[in-house]
This record gives structure tokens, C-alpha cells and sequence, in this order.
């Protein structure tokens, strides 16, 4: 940034504080943050638009066979943009988000608003089965922490400006300004108070307006609700409930399943080609899960269950009900696996968007089999099409609260609230007890890095314990004498702790100034004595590149102590007391709760 430009920002930001409350800006910068999210939603779609529509003028309708290793050029291009030009590795959208927020206050490099841009929709457009939402809120998210960086804005508020982008990207999407909204507070872990809710209503009415604006009122699904909810319906809810939560459990597990047989392959470009080539094959034998999938979900929504499976190798035996709904829940087991393969091997996305095409296939299958059994029953396909989206969302990503509104926005109404409530309630009660975290937060809550609702906990996970150490103690030789220590350590320290060290400055005990009390006047003893006969052994130490916040304080309260030792490379560093360790927990929870 020029001098004139500084200047200028500074004389705004001056005239900012003398004019306009930090309270009102807030609300500005928000509106600012909505826009940029919708502006960033309409660029990526367009973007993967214009790719696909090369690809299938210019390529496919040619070379069919040609088709079929699309996803592993698309694989190969993403690996070169982001190797050789960006120079960064392609991560979860959703999970680096929260990592930033967790460990970085909220800072996203700016490089980051841009790298989604190019490798998502060169993922999609080539055919990989992955979503572009997770890749829109990710490059909105850099954003927002760009604007808030720009106008100084404190670590609480970039953080809500990181969720004011999501719910704005969600908004610009789905044209569901509610979802947005619940979105951000559900995964970012916001807190909903009139300081966040006016933010979040406004970015996402304003990303909303600029989707409008670029788009008019083109939207993803078009469906109107015609079958309405009929009490006698409510065991097959229930069952599309269970489903929907079995389906989540093996999402999720499949998910980590895969990346960890992908994590043997140390060669990037191995795994783009095994990846590549398996995905290839999954398209040849199920043509739906090219892409994001949002063709198919509207197929299905118009009970055109042919159109939505396309030409595949079974289209002699396609008459056959039994082998649509076996086509359909193929789609339901596959989809998991093209989308973890396509992440896996080194592609960008999100996994939102799958998991409702996930879902809605597997609503349909549910549907068509109660009407297919022959017992008389007879339920709406399009109705449980929806339900059973709702119902992976809320079980794969624990977000009920987004499934139920975002169904509803989608269908214009509220006649399928009470399936909605059923549906989404029973796969997350099941999914929640066998799965505790998500694909987006399971990573960062084995490392204590992951932010939720509970304050303390909160808290806790926000805190730095760089702050709380302290290397002020002088360290002695276990060999030195009690002379050497009460000359060279007591007399001229301030503390009542010594720690004794190694040739190598490992920790090898501690004295205590309570432990040579008695016999430090007893002169006769000075060079009798050595440290070695006075220190006491360490049996519970912090581990500075291990510990957080929360392990620290957990040690505190398991040992009684009031100060602990900290260990960092193997070696002593310091000291962190159980004081200065409330004092800091304290003073980070006044912050964060005002």
C-alpha cells in the first residue's frame, strides 16, 4: 500500500472514530462483507459454468471416451495452479476456517481469496464430484478477514465477519437468507445475541440482493409443495430418519476412511492419478455423480427419476422399478466415495452439496420402496426427496437447525416443517451419539483446536500459553553445593523455585526454596550439601508443543500444583503458574464475552 493510500485510510479511519460508533460500522462492514461473499458465490459458479460448457461443446459430445479422464486432468491442473503459482496446499475449506479461528484470531492470507477461485471450479468442471459452497465460504471468509484487517477491527469481530461470510455465501447460493444465518452459528460456533444477529441478517440480505442482481431469480431447486404433511406419514419420516442417520455414520467414516488409505502415498501425483483414474470409473458406471450433482437433485424433485440417472450400463434393464431404486442407492453408497477420492487426491471443494445429493437420493430410494412393497402405502417421492437432504445435512454435518430452514426456504413454505423436524431430529440424535464430531472439526478436536458453544471451553481452546510463561527462574547444576546455590540462585532471584538442569538443559528436578529453609544458615553444610540431595523429582510437566490451555489446566487441577514446568525441544524453558495461568484465562473470557 502506497503512503497516499495509508494516508488515506488513516485520515478515514480518524474521521471514522470521531463519527460513526463502532457499533454502526460494525453494521456497515457487515453489509460490505455480504456483498463481497455474493459477488465471490456468482464468480465461482460462472467460472465452473463457462468450464463445463467448453468441455461438453468441445470435447465431449466428440470424444466420449475422452470423458472419463476429465476428473484426473482436472486433478492434474489443480495440482500445478496450487504447487506452482499459488504455492499453497489445498485444504478443507470449512476446517481451515475454524483452525484460523481457533489459532490465528480470525487471520486468513489474503492469497487465500483467490486460490478457490481457480482450483475449485477446475475441480468441479472436470468432473469432480465435490460442491462449490465450501469453496465460496472459504474465499469469503479471506475476505472478510482482509476488511477487517484493512479497518483494524478486533479479533471478536473478524471472527463474526468470517461467519457473516459464510451465512452470506449460503444466502447467495440457495437464495435462503434464514439458512445462512443459522448456518454460521451452528458451525462457527457464534453465539446468537442482537450483537451477531444484526450482522449476520444483513449479510445475508445484502449477498442475497447481489445474487439477484447478477442472477435474477434463477435458483437452485424450483419446487412446490404439493403433497402436504398427513399425520398417518409419520413411522416412514421416522424411518427416512434412521436411514438418513446410517447413511451419515458411514459419510462420515467413509470420509476419514479413504483420506487415511490416501495418507500412504507420501507422492502427490500418485494419489492424483489413483484418484484420477478411480473417479473416471465411477462416472463411466454412474454418470450422476459427475460434478456437483445439482442436475440430478431438480431430476428427481420432477419425478424424473430416468432423467436423473442417465445412460448408464443398465439402461436395457431401467423398466425394472427394483433396479432404478438399486441405481439410486448406488448413488447414495457411491457419492461418499467419489467425494472423498476427488478430496483425497488433491481436489477443492466442499462437501454440503454432496451430502444433499447424497441425501436426496437416498430419499427417493426410501420413498419408491414404500410405494413399491405393495402393502397399499403410497408416499409423496418428491416430499421424502427433500426430507431425506435435510436429513444427511443435519447428520453428517450436525447442522439440524440449517437442513430444516433451508428445506423450508427452498420449497417457499412451511408445510413439510413437521417431517422436516422428525426427519432431522432423529438422524442427528443418532448420528451426534455415534459420531461426535464432524468431518469439518473431528481433525481439530483431537488437537484441542476446536471452537463450540461452551464459553469455558471456548475460551480455553482461544488462549495462547506463550503469554503465561515465565523463564525468569534461574536454573542450577545438580552438582553445584548448597553454597554455590544459595549464591549464585537465592541471592539473587526473587522466586521460590529453582530448576535444575542438565550439560544438555533437559529438566532433570526442582528445588524449592521451602525445601532448604532449615538448612540454609547451617553453614557447616554448604559444601557437604549438593543439589542433587535437595531437588525433587518432576513427575508432571506442561509439553509446550502438546499442551494447550485447557491440558494445562486440566495438570493444574489433577496435581495440586501452583506452578509447573515447561518443556519445549525436550529442554526446560520455564515455568507457567496456576495464577498468572486464571489470570490470562480471565481476561481472555472478559474480552470474548463483551
Amino acid at each position: 500500500m502506497t503512503a497516499k493510500k495509508k494516508t488515506a485510510l488513516h485520515r478515514f479511519l480518524v474521521w471514522r472514530y470521531r463519527h460513526i460508533s463502532s457499533k454502526n460500522f460494525i453494521l456497515m462492514l457487515s453489509v460490505l462483507v455480504g456483498i463481497s461473499a455474493g459477488l465471490v458465490s456468482v464468480l465461482l459458479k460462472n467460472i465452473t459454468h463457462i468450464i463445463q460448457t467448453i468441455l461438453e461443446s468441445d470435447i465431449i459430445s466428440f470424444q466420449a471416451s475422452f470423458y472419463f479422464i476429465l476428473p484426473l486432468i482436472g486433478l492434474f491442473l489443480v495440482h500445478l495452479i496450487s504447487k506452482h503459482i499459488f504455492k499453497l496446499e489445498v485444504e478443507h475449506a470449512i476446517s481451515s476456517i475454524l483452525y484460523s479461528l481457533s489459532r490465528k484470531n480470525g487471520i486468513i492470507k489474503q492469497i487465500k481469496i483467490y486460490f478457490p477461485l481457480l482450483t475449485a471450479p477446475l475441480t468441479v468442471g472436470f468432473g469432480g464430484s465435490v460442491g462449490l459452497l465450501g469453496s465460496a465460504i472459504a474465499s469469503g471468509a479471506a475476505l472478510s478477514s482482509s476488511i477487517s484487517t484493512l479497518f483494524h477491527v478486533n479479533n471478536k469481530d473478524r471472527s463474526l465477519f468470517i461467519g457473516c461470510a459464510a451465512a452470506g455465501a449460503i444466502s447467495a447460493v440457495f437464495k435462503s437468507p434464514l439458512a445462512g444465518l443459522v448456518f454460521a452459528v451452528e458451525v462457527f460456533s457464534l453465539d446468537l445475541t442482537l450483537t451477531s444477529l444484526l450482522p449476520l441478517l444483513l449479510a445475508s440480505v445484502s449477498s442475497i440482493i447481489t445474487s439477484y442482481f447478477f442472477l435474477g431469480d434463477e435458483v437452485l431447486f424450483r419446487f412446490e409443495v404439493i403433497e402436504k404433511f398427513n399425520i398417518a406419514d409419520t413411522p416412514f419420516y421416522c424411518i427416512l430418519g434412521v436411514a438418513t442417520a446410517t447413511a451419515s455414520i458411514y459419510f462420515t467414516k467413509m470420509y476419514f476412511g479413504i483420506q487415511n488409505f490416501f495418507n500412504r502415498f507420501s507422492n502427490k501425483l500418485q494419489k492424483l492419478f489413483i484418484g484420477g483414474i478411480a473417479i473416471g470409473i465411477m462416472l463411466y458406471f454412474i454418470p450422476p455423480l459427475y460434478g456437483e450433482g445439482l442436475g440430478f437433485i431438480n431430476d428427481l424433485l420432477r419425478g424424473d427419476h430416468l432423467m436423473a440417472l442417465g445412460k448408464t450400463p443398465f439402461d436395457a434393464y431401467i423398466e425394472n422399478i427394483w433396479i432404478v431404486i438399486a441405481l439410486l442407492f448406488g448413488i447414495t453408497i457411491f457419492k461418499a466415495i467419489a467425494m472423498t477420492t476427488t478430496f483425497a487426491a488433491g481436489g477443492s471443494g466442499g462437501i454440503f452439496i454432496p451430502t444433499m445429493v447424497m441425501g436426496s437420493a437416498l430419499g427417493n430410494v426410501v420413498s419408491k420402496i414404500i410405494n413399491t412393497i405393495g402393502f397399499g402405502f403410497q408416499v409423496s417421492e418428491a416430499n421424502f426427496t427433500l426430507l431425506g437432504m435435510a436429513g444427511l445435512i443435519a447428520g453428517v454435518l450436525h447442522a439440524p437447525l440449517t437442513s430444516i430452514f433451508l428445506i423450508a426456504e427452498i420449497t417457499t413454505s412451511y408445510e413439510l416443517f413437521v417431517p422436516l423436524m422428525i426427519t432431522t431430529a432423529i438422524s442427528f440424535i443418532i448420528s451426534k451419539n455415534n459420531t461426535e464430531y464432524t468431518i469439518y472439526t473431528q481433525k481439530l478436536a483431537e488437537k484441542g483446536q476446536l471452537l463450540t458453544h461452551d464459553k469455558d471451553q471456548t475460551v480455553l481452546t482461544l488462549m495462547n500459553l506463550e503469554g503465561c510463561i515465565e523463564t525468569n527462574f534461574i536454573a542450577v547444576k545438580s552438582t553445584d553445593t548448597l553454597k554455590v546455590l544459595l549464591d549464585e540462585a537465592v541471592a539473587k532471584s526473587n522466586r521460590n523455585l529453582f530448576p535444575v538442569i542438565g550439560e544438555d538443559k533437559t529438566l532433570i528436578g526442582i528445588v524449592s526454596l521451602d525445601d532448604i529453609r532449615d538448612i540454609m544458615f547451617d553453614i557447616s553444610l554448604y559444601h557437604k550439601t549438593t543439589v542433587t540431595m535437595l531437588m525433587s523429582q518432576v513427575t508432571t510437566f506442561i509439553v509446550y508443543e502438546e499442551d494447550n490451555a485447557k491440558a494445562a489446566m486440566r495438570k493444574f487441577q489433577d496435581t495440586g500444583a501452583w506452578n509447573l514446568p515447561v518443556i519445549k525441544d525436550g529442554k526446560y524453558y520455564g515455568f507457567i503458574s496456576k495464577s498468572k495461568l486464571l489470570t490470562a484465562y480471565r481476561r481472555k473470557l472478559i474480552n470474548f464475552t463483551r
